[in-house]
Protein backbone atom coordinates (compact mmCIF):
# COMPACT_ATOMS: atom_id res chain seq x y z
CA UNK A 1 0.00 0.00 0.00
CA UNK A 2 2.09 2.88 -1.30
CA UNK A 3 1.41 6.22 0.40
CA UNK A 4 -0.20 9.22 -1.23
CA UNK A 5 2.79 10.79 -2.99
CA UNK A 6 5.90 9.27 -4.61
CA UNK A 7 8.94 10.59 -6.46
CA UNK A 8 10.22 9.28 -9.79
CA UNK A 9 12.97 10.86 -11.89
CA UNK A 10 12.32 14.48 -11.03
CA UNK A 11 8.55 14.41 -10.60
CA UNK A 12 6.16 13.98 -7.66
CA UNK A 13 3.29 11.72 -8.66
CA UNK A 14 0.37 9.95 -6.95
CA UNK A 15 1.64 6.86 -5.18
CA UNK A 16 -0.85 4.59 -6.93
CA UNK A 17 0.50 5.74 -10.32
CA UNK A 18 4.09 4.75 -9.59
CA UNK A 19 5.45 2.34 -12.22
CA UNK A 20 8.80 1.36 -13.72
CA UNK A 21 9.28 0.23 -17.34
CA UNK A 22 9.59 -3.49 -17.99
CA UNK A 23 13.13 -3.04 -19.37
CA UNK A 24 14.41 -1.32 -16.24
CA UNK A 25 17.56 -3.14 -15.13
CA UNK A 26 16.22 -3.29 -11.61
CA UNK A 27 13.61 -5.68 -13.01
CA UNK A 28 15.50 -7.50 -15.74
CA UNK A 29 18.74 -8.03 -13.81
CA UNK A 30 17.84 -7.20 -10.21
CA UNK A 31 20.42 -4.39 -10.16
CA UNK A 32 18.51 -2.19 -7.73
CA UNK A 33 20.41 -0.31 -5.04
CA UNK A 34 18.01 0.34 -2.19
CA UNK A 35 17.69 1.90 1.24
CA UNK A 36 14.71 1.47 3.52
CA UNK A 37 14.32 4.14 6.18
CA UNK A 38 11.64 4.69 8.75
CA UNK A 39 10.33 7.80 10.45
CA UNK A 40 9.92 8.62 14.12
CA UNK A 41 7.52 11.48 14.83
CA UNK A 42 7.30 11.93 11.07
CA UNK A 43 11.04 12.55 10.58
CA UNK A 44 13.39 10.14 8.74
CA UNK A 45 15.64 8.40 11.26
CA UNK A 46 19.41 8.28 10.68
CA UNK A 47 18.97 9.54 7.13
CA UNK A 48 22.64 10.42 6.69
CA UNK A 49 23.76 6.95 7.74
CA UNK A 50 21.41 5.39 5.19
CA UNK A 51 22.63 7.74 2.47
CA UNK A 52 26.28 7.00 3.23
CA UNK A 53 25.56 3.30 2.89
CA UNK A 54 23.73 3.96 -0.39
CA UNK A 55 26.69 6.03 -1.61
CA UNK A 56 28.95 3.01 -1.20
CA UNK A 57 26.42 0.71 -2.88
CA UNK A 58 26.16 3.06 -5.86
CA UNK A 59 29.93 3.15 -6.18
CA UNK A 60 30.07 -0.65 -6.17
CA UNK A 61 27.62 -0.92 -9.08
CA UNK A 62 29.27 1.89 -11.05
CA UNK A 63 26.66 4.66 -10.67
CA UNK A 64 28.00 8.18 -10.12
CA UNK A 65 26.97 8.71 -6.53
CA UNK A 66 27.44 12.37 -5.59
CA UNK A 67 24.61 13.89 -7.62
CA UNK A 68 22.17 11.13 -6.67
CA UNK A 69 22.98 11.33 -2.96
CA UNK A 70 22.74 15.13 -2.92
CA UNK A 71 19.31 14.93 -4.52
CA UNK A 72 18.10 12.19 -2.19
CA UNK A 73 18.91 14.25 0.90
CA UNK A 74 16.05 16.59 -0.01
CA UNK A 75 13.78 14.05 -1.70
CA UNK A 76 13.59 11.69 1.29
CA UNK A 77 12.78 14.52 3.68
CA UNK A 78 10.19 15.88 1.25
CA UNK A 79 8.62 12.42 0.86
CA UNK A 80 8.11 12.25 4.62
CA UNK A 81 6.77 15.81 4.70
CA UNK A 82 4.24 15.11 1.93
CA UNK A 83 3.00 11.77 3.26
CA UNK A 84 3.05 11.98 7.06
CA UNK A 85 0.11 14.46 7.21
CA UNK A 86 -2.08 11.66 5.82
CA UNK A 87 -1.34 9.52 8.91
CA UNK A 88 -2.48 9.61 12.49
CA UNK A 89 -0.06 11.94 14.29
CA UNK A 90 1.32 9.00 16.31
CA UNK A 91 1.88 6.82 13.24
CA UNK A 92 5.01 6.53 11.11
CA UNK A 93 6.17 5.51 7.64
CA UNK A 94 8.67 3.32 5.90
CA UNK A 95 10.46 5.30 3.18
CA UNK A 96 12.10 3.37 0.35
CA UNK A 97 14.72 4.95 -1.90
CA UNK A 98 15.86 2.95 -4.91
CA UNK A 99 18.25 3.59 -7.77
CA UNK A 100 18.75 1.47 -10.89
CA UNK A 101 21.28 1.85 -13.73
CA UNK A 102 20.26 3.04 -17.16
CA UNK A 103 19.54 0.15 -19.59
CA UNK A 104 21.77 1.88 -22.17
CA UNK A 105 24.48 2.82 -19.71
CA UNK A 106 24.77 6.39 -21.00
CA UNK A 107 21.64 7.89 -19.47
CA UNK A 108 20.85 9.04 -15.92
CA UNK A 109 20.01 6.36 -13.41
CA UNK A 110 16.40 5.82 -12.38
CA UNK A 111 15.78 7.40 -8.97
CA UNK A 112 12.60 6.57 -7.07
CA UNK A 113 11.43 7.33 -3.52
CA UNK A 114 8.14 6.19 -2.08
CA UNK A 115 6.58 5.61 1.31
CA UNK A 116 4.25 3.08 2.86
CA UNK A 117 2.63 2.75 6.27
CA UNK A 118 4.64 0.54 8.60
CA UNK A 119 3.06 -2.90 8.87
CA UNK A 120 3.16 -3.13 12.66
CA UNK A 121 0.85 -6.13 12.65
CA UNK A 122 3.68 -8.35 11.40
CA UNK A 123 5.87 -7.79 14.47
CA UNK A 124 3.93 -6.02 17.27
CA UNK A 125 3.35 -9.22 19.29
CA UNK A 126 7.00 -10.24 19.02
CA UNK A 127 8.17 -7.42 21.29
CA UNK A 128 6.72 -9.35 24.24
CA UNK A 129 6.60 -12.96 22.99
CA UNK A 130 9.81 -13.06 20.99
CA UNK A 131 10.59 -14.55 17.58
CA UNK A 132 10.99 -18.22 16.75
CA UNK A 133 13.87 -18.81 14.33
CA UNK A 134 15.23 -21.69 12.28
CA UNK A 135 18.67 -22.04 10.74
CA UNK A 136 18.20 -22.49 7.01
CA UNK A 137 20.22 -24.70 4.68
CA UNK A 138 20.20 -21.81 2.17
CA UNK A 139 23.37 -19.81 2.76
CA UNK A 140 24.37 -16.19 2.43
CA UNK A 141 25.78 -15.05 -0.91
CA UNK A 142 29.61 -15.26 -0.78
CA UNK A 143 31.49 -11.98 -0.94
CA UNK A 144 33.19 -13.01 -4.19
CA UNK A 145 29.75 -12.69 -5.82
CA UNK A 146 29.03 -9.27 -4.40
CA UNK A 147 30.38 -7.43 -1.34
CA UNK A 148 28.45 -7.87 1.91
CA UNK A 149 28.25 -4.07 2.18
CA UNK A 150 26.17 -3.80 -1.01
CA UNK A 151 22.50 -3.27 -0.12
CA UNK A 152 20.48 -4.33 -3.12
CA UNK A 153 17.21 -5.92 -4.13
CA UNK A 154 18.89 -9.07 -5.47
CA UNK A 155 17.48 -11.21 -2.68
CA UNK A 156 16.68 -14.59 -4.16
CA UNK A 157 18.72 -16.23 -1.37
CA UNK A 158 16.52 -14.52 1.25
CA UNK A 159 13.40 -15.67 -0.56
CA UNK A 160 14.61 -19.25 -0.83
CA UNK A 161 15.73 -19.33 2.81
CA UNK A 162 12.33 -18.07 3.98
CA UNK A 163 10.57 -20.52 1.66
CA UNK A 164 12.57 -23.47 2.96
CA UNK A 165 11.93 -22.53 6.59
CA UNK A 166 8.21 -22.05 5.99
CA UNK A 167 8.07 -25.62 4.69
CA UNK A 168 10.26 -27.09 7.41
CA UNK A 169 9.17 -25.03 10.42
CA UNK A 170 6.14 -22.82 9.70
CA UNK A 171 6.03 -19.60 11.66
CA UNK A 172 9.80 -19.39 12.11
CA UNK A 173 12.18 -16.68 10.91
CA UNK A 174 15.07 -17.87 8.73
CA UNK A 175 18.66 -17.46 9.93
CA UNK A 176 21.39 -17.88 7.33
CA UNK A 177 24.94 -19.19 7.56
CA UNK A 178 27.90 -17.92 5.57
CA UNK A 179 29.77 -20.20 3.18
CA UNK A 180 31.96 -21.52 6.01
CA UNK A 181 29.05 -22.48 8.23
CA UNK A 182 29.17 -19.58 10.67
CA UNK A 183 26.11 -17.49 11.56
CA UNK A 184 25.69 -14.56 9.15
CA UNK A 185 22.32 -12.85 9.56
CA UNK A 186 18.61 -13.36 9.37
CA UNK A 187 16.78 -12.56 6.17
CA UNK A 188 16.43 -8.77 6.22
CA UNK A 189 17.92 -8.38 9.71
CA UNK A 190 21.27 -8.28 11.46
CA UNK A 191 21.77 -10.53 14.46
CA UNK A 192 23.51 -10.29 17.85
CA UNK A 193 24.00 -12.88 20.57
CA UNK A 194 24.59 -12.12 24.25
CA UNK A 195 26.38 -13.98 27.01
CA UNK A 196 27.17 -12.41 30.41
CA UNK A 197 30.89 -13.25 30.25
CA UNK A 198 31.39 -11.99 26.70
CA UNK A 199 28.75 -9.30 26.18
CA UNK A 200 27.09 -8.72 22.83
CA UNK A 201 28.65 -10.43 19.82
CA UNK A 202 28.13 -9.60 16.16
CA UNK A 203 29.38 -11.59 13.18
CA UNK A 204 32.41 -9.80 11.69
CA UNK A 205 31.44 -6.69 9.76
CA UNK A 206 33.16 -7.77 6.56
CA UNK A 207 30.80 -10.78 6.36
CA UNK A 208 27.45 -9.02 6.89
CA UNK A 209 25.47 -6.04 5.63
CA UNK A 210 26.52 -2.89 7.48
CA UNK A 211 23.27 -2.38 9.35
CA UNK A 212 22.26 1.14 10.35
CA UNK A 213 20.23 -0.28 13.24
CA UNK A 214 23.21 -2.41 14.31
CA UNK A 215 25.27 0.80 14.57
CA UNK A 216 22.55 2.42 16.68
CA UNK A 217 22.41 -0.58 19.02
CA UNK A 218 26.20 -0.46 19.41
CA UNK A 219 25.92 3.19 20.46
CA UNK A 220 23.17 2.40 22.95
CA UNK A 221 25.04 -0.61 24.30
CA UNK A 222 28.17 1.49 24.86
CA UNK A 223 26.14 4.07 26.77
CA UNK A 224 24.64 1.26 28.89
CA UNK A 225 28.05 -0.23 29.63
CA UNK A 226 27.45 -3.33 27.53
CA UNK A 227 30.50 -4.50 25.57
CA UNK A 228 30.05 -5.31 21.87
CA UNK A 229 32.59 -7.20 19.80
CA UNK A 230 32.85 -8.99 16.46
CA UNK A 231 33.49 -12.71 16.35
CA UNK A 232 32.63 -15.74 14.28
CA UNK A 233 30.15 -18.02 16.02
CA UNK A 234 28.48 -21.28 15.14
CA UNK A 235 24.84 -22.39 15.15
CA UNK A 236 25.58 -24.31 18.35
CA UNK A 237 26.92 -21.16 20.01
CA UNK A 238 23.89 -19.19 18.89
CA UNK A 239 21.50 -21.75 20.34
CA UNK A 240 23.49 -21.78 23.61
CA UNK A 241 23.43 -17.98 23.99
CA UNK A 242 21.56 -16.32 26.84
CA UNK A 243 19.91 -13.93 24.40
CA UNK A 244 19.63 -13.43 20.64
CA UNK A 245 18.52 -10.15 19.04
CA UNK A 246 17.29 -9.28 15.56
CA UNK A 247 17.94 -5.74 14.34
CA UNK A 248 16.50 -3.92 11.34
CA UNK A 249 15.13 -0.54 10.34
CA UNK A 250 11.41 -1.12 10.70
CA UNK A 251 11.35 -3.44 13.72
CA UNK A 252 14.26 -1.72 15.52
CA UNK A 253 15.04 -4.74 17.73
CA UNK A 254 13.28 -7.97 18.60
CA UNK A 255 14.26 -10.90 20.82
CA UNK A 256 14.67 -14.43 19.44
CA UNK A 257 13.27 -16.72 22.12
CA UNK A 258 13.47 -20.05 20.27
CA UNK A 259 15.81 -21.43 17.62
CA UNK A 260 15.49 -24.79 15.90
CA UNK A 261 12.65 -25.59 18.30
CA UNK A 262 14.83 -25.08 21.38
CA UNK A 263 14.51 -22.18 23.85
CA UNK A 264 17.07 -19.39 23.82
CA UNK A 265 17.99 -18.76 27.45
CA UNK A 266 14.78 -18.91 29.46
CA UNK A 267 12.66 -18.90 26.32
CA UNK A 268 11.42 -15.38 27.11
CA UNK A 269 12.69 -11.87 26.21
CA UNK A 270 15.82 -11.28 28.27
CA UNK A 271 17.20 -8.53 30.49
CA UNK A 272 19.61 -7.08 27.91
CA UNK A 273 16.87 -6.93 25.29
CA UNK A 274 14.63 -5.03 27.70
CA UNK A 275 17.51 -2.71 28.63
CA UNK A 276 18.28 -1.87 25.01
CA UNK A 277 14.59 -1.50 24.17
CA UNK A 278 14.22 1.08 26.95
CA UNK A 279 17.33 2.90 25.69
CA UNK A 280 15.88 2.92 22.15
CA UNK A 281 12.63 4.40 23.45
CA UNK A 282 14.60 7.16 25.15
CA UNK A 283 16.61 7.81 21.99
CA UNK A 284 13.59 8.31 19.74
CA UNK A 285 11.31 9.85 22.36
CA UNK A 286 8.49 7.32 22.12
CA UNK A 287 7.47 3.87 23.26
CA UNK A 288 7.91 1.83 20.08
CA UNK A 289 6.01 -1.15 21.54
CA UNK A 290 2.97 0.96 22.38
CA UNK A 291 3.06 2.50 18.91
CA UNK A 292 3.26 -0.90 17.22
CA UNK A 293 0.41 -2.30 19.30
CA UNK A 294 -1.75 0.73 18.59
CA UNK A 295 -1.44 0.43 14.83
CA UNK A 296 -1.20 -3.37 14.59
CA UNK A 297 -4.80 -3.60 13.42
CA UNK A 298 -3.91 -1.88 10.15
CA UNK A 299 -4.46 -4.45 7.38
CA UNK A 300 -1.23 -6.02 6.09
CA UNK A 301 -0.38 -5.43 2.41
Amino acid sequence: MIAEVAYLNGAWIPGDKLTLPIDDLGFTLGTTVVERLRTFHGKPFRQQAHLERMRRSLEIVGIEASEVINALEEIIAECAHRNCPHLDKADDLAIIALVTPSPLGNQPATVCVYAEPLQFSTWADAFSTGVSAWISDVRQVPTNCWPAELKCRSRMHYFLADLAVRKQAPGNRAIMLDQEGYIAESTNANLLIYNPLEGLISPPRDRILQGVTLAVIEELAAAEGLPVREQLFTPEELCAADEVLLLSTSICLLPVTRCNDQPIGTGTPGKVYRQLLAAWNDLVGMDIVTQAERFATRPAT
